[in-house]
């Protein structure tokens, strides 16, 4: 968090030790029971399973489960949306590293490098209708109340996400370049918070609270939250950082929007712009490494990666602002510290 970001350093903290550690494996428990078959699927069954098996932080499901706890509920109780949380999340980057070209993903080669592209849509497709079934049966003790309370939050995450995907995808593949920051803004908001952040939150608390508790309470802080990790991952794409699982510079190459490309463009002379944009203009075959490294050293001299670290500060900064708003009544403990801290963790996670 860099510049600006005393003041979240200083409020939230650390996560509580094991908690992560502990949400995950019960999520993952739960993974294995909805991925294991009677039936052998030929080319299916191991598809399936290769992204979910390949790890990853469990942050959503985590979020899921902190918050029905913080909100009545019992970790068993929810730990199935968790899991429908995480199934789904793969299933989408699945079909993600198809739509953007990617080479890796979680630091392994992406399925649709591994298996073809028809059969990796077609177990992204199978991953999202699993997803179902531990949702279903999640909600089904809850009574018919609670079902239509998660099914509208699914609804409206699945439209929100939908559009930030189209915004991200139109842009490039229609080479959009007169963006702005509000515009990079819109997209992550739904790209990326109301799935990652919003979305599991509210599973949580109308699950754990049996519907009692508003989900319209937890979207600012899952809001700001998202934007924030969001802006990190496309700062970590630049780097070398080991833990970021995907290949370096890939963002680049992809054409993405991101809001430190917005930024050069916009911070560039005539000439650096003709070229910026002679670049983004090419298919990702045609980007050459030189102009892909002449674009990422042109970002530093430019202060966009400055900026976008800024952005990516007061995006939190306001995440810890909307904190109170969601949880300020919630007793404290583990689950409260956990979410207080990831606010934090989002740039240090490893």
């Amino acid at each position: 968090m860099e510049e600006g970001a005393t003041s979240a350093e200083s409020a939230a903290g650390c996560l509580p030790a094991g908690l992560l550690d502990r949400y995950a494996s019960a999520t993952r428990g739960e993974l294995t029971r909805y991925l294991t078959n009677p039936s052998v699927a030929p080319f299916l069954d191991d598809l399936l399973a290769d992204y979910p098996g390949r790890g990853g932080k469990m942050m959503r499901p985590a979020i899921c489960i902190a918050n029905a706890r913080l909100f009545g509920g019992e970790l068993q109780s929810v730990v199935r949306c968790a899991a429908a949380v995480e199934l789904l999340h793969n299933a989408l980057l699945i079909h993600d590293d198809i739509q953007d070209g990617s080479e890796e993903r979680r630091g392994r080669p992406t399925l649709h490098a591994l298996h073809g592209v028809p059969l990796a849509i077609n177990a992204g497709d199978a991953l999202m209708f699993t997803a179902f079934r531990p949702l279903l049966d999640a909600v089904r003790p809850c009574g018919p109340e609670v079902a239509r309370q998660v099914i509208d939050a699914t609804i409206e995450m699945a439209r929100q996400t939908a559009e930030g995907q189209a915004l991200e995808l139109g842009w490039r593949d229609n080479n959009v370049t007169g963006l702005t920051t509000a515009d990079y803004l819109r997209m992550a908001l739904k790209k990326t918070a109301w799935m990652g952040m919003i979305w599991p939150a509210q599973l949580g608390a109308i699950v754990g609270s049996r519907g009692r508790v508003d989900p319209a309470r937890l979207m600012g802080f899952g809001h700001f939250l998202g934007i924030a990790f969001q802006i990190e991952d496309d700062l970590r794409n630049l780097t070398a950082d080991p833990g970021y699982g995907k290949e370096r510079g890939g963002d680049l190459f992809e054409g993405k929007r991101t809001l430190m490309l917005i930024h050069v463009r916009e911070a560039a002379s005539a000439a650096e712009r003709k070229r910026i944009d002679a670049f983004l203009a090419c298919d990702r075959g045609e980007r050459g490494r030189a102009d892909g490294q002449w674009l990422a050293e042109l970002m530093h001299e430019k202060g966009s990666i400055a900026y976008g670290k800024r952005v990516a500060a007061a995006m939190a900064g306001c995440a810890l602002e909307e904190f109170d708003q969601a949880y300020g009544e919630c007793p404290e403990g583990e689950d409260r510290d956990f979410l207080l801290g990831l606010v934090r963790w989002i740039f240090d996670r490893k």
